[in-house]
């Protein structure tokens, strides 16, 4: 097989597409349609890697990875799961008023870790199953069953309960505690939860909800770009995985005559100016060597890493200009931000893969590296295994550089397009006036 960087741009992005897809069809228990978090021996579930996976179930089928009946199988498994599994909201449930916890055991869909019912995971989760049933849409009893159980499941979740009382929706609940004592604040990738839970049918935010978080963003000047902040590059691409946010503007970036993707685009120009002014000196940042998100890395008590430069963050959100960073990048994540800025990212993505051949196994990209962080070999530390999230999004993210494939089925979905009107989003793809789509996608 030839190296993957002496290929094409096309032929390189389709064996990485490819090998990011396979990990769900390595990763997914077929009983229940539940994704494993990471390749590691005994991960639990995450419910956001699930959505992940019916996102790219599309993508596979159309380019010949997975027939399109293995591919309903694969998601009714997981709807079925969803619609039957136990939502009393106890410590070993699965989920709550529609919501699910963040982590799962693999085997039963009961909650592990004592995790949160977690909104935003449970976001992304629904947006895959909203994907999923945009897609599959054949006059087959199988995936009428699939649209119906999408239905479902979208129309149970009670966002409002999700405020628990507050302006802005809370992150997490335990049922050992009920809501945590923080909400959504600053610019996040929950721009995708907030335009779910507004275009409910049966319990919606209020457009004031949403008006309180973005009255919460944070609008800079970095290196000459103004931009709404958000350090860790996975926020400016999560919710863009779904959203094709180019030319719609709520009334923020009317205010501040941008857009969230030109936003995005800013933040890849911002990432890439940090690693070149490099301030702590760390090795191996260069402009085709940047990538601050949150991923894997390495920790202080890790054994057989040598020349640790300062403390090192374990799994972190690492971000530009303010950190946390101890030389952790995260090449999936440079990979993500390929709608962005295409010549950039490929270019950077080769120079990364050449450099340190280690991030590669089977065409697919580790969470992260560290060249400040070496073994007893010189060799920089690299992590172990692979995790749902980063493959998930490199998929989808290709898949919408290629053929806007993702973008184009959200945008037909009508619950998403009231979601984003009733946020207060105009332009663009968006149909013009002020009406609402039926209830029904």
């Amino acid at each position: 097989m030839a190296q993957l960087t002496t290929l094409t741009d096309e032929a390189m992005l389709d064996r990485l597409q490819h090998a990011a897809f396979d990990y769900f069809l390595q990763n997914t228990n077929p009983r229940n349609g539940l994704v494993a978090d990471t390749s590691r021996p005994g991960s639990p579930v995450s419910i956001a890697v699930v959505g992940f996976a019916l996102a790219s179930y599309p993508a596979a089928v159309e380019r010949g990875w997975l027939d399109r009946r293995s591919a309903v199988q694969h998601c009714l498994a997981a709807l079925s799961f969803l619609r039957d599994c136990d939502q009393s909201g106890r410590p070993e449930a699965t989920g709550y008023k529609g919501f699910y916890y963040h982590f799962l055991d693999r085997e039963s869909g009961a909650r592990v870790w004592s995790s949160e019912l977690s909104m935003i995971d449970t976001a992304l989760l629904i947006a895959g199953v909203l994907a999923a049933s945009m897609y599959f849409t054949a006059a087959t009893e199988h995936e009428a069953e699939l649209r119906e159980l999408a239905d479902v499941l979208y129309r149970r979740i009670d966002w409002r309960w999700a405020q628990g009382g507050g302006d802005t929706i809370r992150q997490g609940w335990k049922p050992e505690c009920s809501f945590l004592h923080y909400g959504w604040e600053g610019y996040s990738e929950a721009i995708l939860l907030y335009a779910l839970a507004m275009g409910s049918p049966t319990h919606p935010i209020t457009t004031a909800c949403y008006k309180s978080w973005t009255a919460t963003y944070q609008w800079e000047n970095l290196y000459n770009n103004d931009y709404l902040y958000a350090g860790p590059l996975f926020v400016h691409q999560f919710s863009h995985a779904w959203i094709d946010f180019r030319g719609i503007r709520d009334r923020f970036m009317r205010e501040v005559r941008s857009d969230y993707f030109q936003n995005s685009r800013r933040a890849v120009a911002i990432q890439r100016e940090y690693v070149q002014r490099n301030p702590h000196e760390l090795a191996g940042y260069d402009e085709r060597c940047w990538g601050l998100s949150a991923c894997d890395g390495p920790t202080d008590e890790q054994p057989g890493v040598h020349n640790a430069p300062r403390r090192l963050f374990g799994y972190a959100a690492r971000g530009v200009p303010y950190g946390p960073d101890d030389g952790t990048l995260s090449a999936p994540a440079v990979l993500a931000s390929l709608p962005f800025a295409p010549d950039i990212v490929l270019e950077s993505i080769r120079h990364m893969i050449d450099r340190y051949p280690d991030i590669l196994t089977d065409d697919r990209l580790a969470s992260s590296f560290n060249p400040s962080v070496v073994n007893g070999r010189g060799e920089p530390w690299v992590s172990a295994g692979h995790y749902g999230l980063d493959q998930g999004i490199v998929c989808m993210m290709i898949e919408n550089h290629r053929t806007e494939g993702v973008w184009q089925l959200m945008r037909n979905c009508a619950y998403l397009r009231n979601g984003l009107h009733r946020a207060g989003f105009r332009g663009g793809w968006l149909p013009s006036g002020n009406h609402l789509d039926k209830e029904s996608p």
